[in-house]
């Protein structure tokens, strides 16, 4: 049996993770088309390359259908539940830098700081006769965050699509999502609480602890965590 590596199967990601690989000597890339999902591992014995989206990836990690898998901090934090039962951080890349954060209407100059939505958002119930709205993709990071930081009146509403529109659309009051330069909630006419990050996130390679290791991929790992300088 071979040792299972997801990596995300296109895009920026996908590129980092495959120059990532090449530094220490291995060699992944796709078995034909952009369109077959296969691939390959040059370099490294007994190594498979299952590709997916960045996505998909934490929850193969935590069925076990995959040993290891690359993607972002943020993801697998979203998607399962204590996570750190069910995957192992084996490195962090060092590419697809990313902070999640809460970010109000730049408009809002009284509204600094976790404290000031929470006043906001208990004078909005009291005004509207609703709960004040936070747009995101990420709801148990930000509802844990929010949660840890007693703000309480407040309203996770889906966003799938581009949740610094969300506002000007007025279908949130707030939002928090991902962001690497601030360059587009600048050009929402957004700005970030100041003490408004829910998490740092970076990619990283993730071990599943429910995939089943027999001696050869015990010994596999071995050999690709020495060839990769992990600990």
């Amino acid at each position: 049996m071979s040792l299972k590596l997801g990596v995300p199967s296109k895009g920026r990601l996908m590129d980092k993770t495959v120059e990532w690989f090449a530094r220490h000597g291995i060699e992944l890339g796709r078995a034909g088309s952009e369109r077959e999902y296969a691939g390959y591992v040059r370099g490294i014995e007994g190594v498979e390359l299952v590709l997916l989206s960045a996505g998909e990836i934490p929850r193969e990690l935590a069925a076990g259908r995959i040993h290891l898998g690359v993607t972002g901090t943020d993801l697998v934090r979203e998607k399962l539940g204590q996570w750190d039962q069910q995957v192992e951080e084996l490195a962090e890349l060092g590419f697809g830098q990313a902070d999640l954060v809460i970010a109000v209407p730049a408009s809002w100059v009284d509204v600094a700081s976790l404290d000031d939505l929470d006043a906001v958002a208990a004078a909005f119930r009291a005004r509207h006769g609703f709960r004040l709205r936070i747009a995101t993709k990420y709801h148990r990071l930000v509802r844990d965050f929010l949660r840890a930081n007693g703000v309480a009146d407040y309203q996770l509403v889906d966003s799938q699509g581009a949740t610094e529109g969300t506002i000007r659309n007025e279908t949130a009051e707030a939002i928090a999502d991902i962001t690497s330069s601030g360059d587009t909630l600048r050009a929402n006419h957004l700005r970030v609480l100041e003490d408004g990050l829910i998490l740092r996130s970076q990619a990283t390679l993730y071990r599943a602890r429910r995939a089943p290791f027999g001696d050869a991929e015990r010994a596999t790992l071995g050999a690709l965590k020495a060839r990769l300088a992990i600990d």
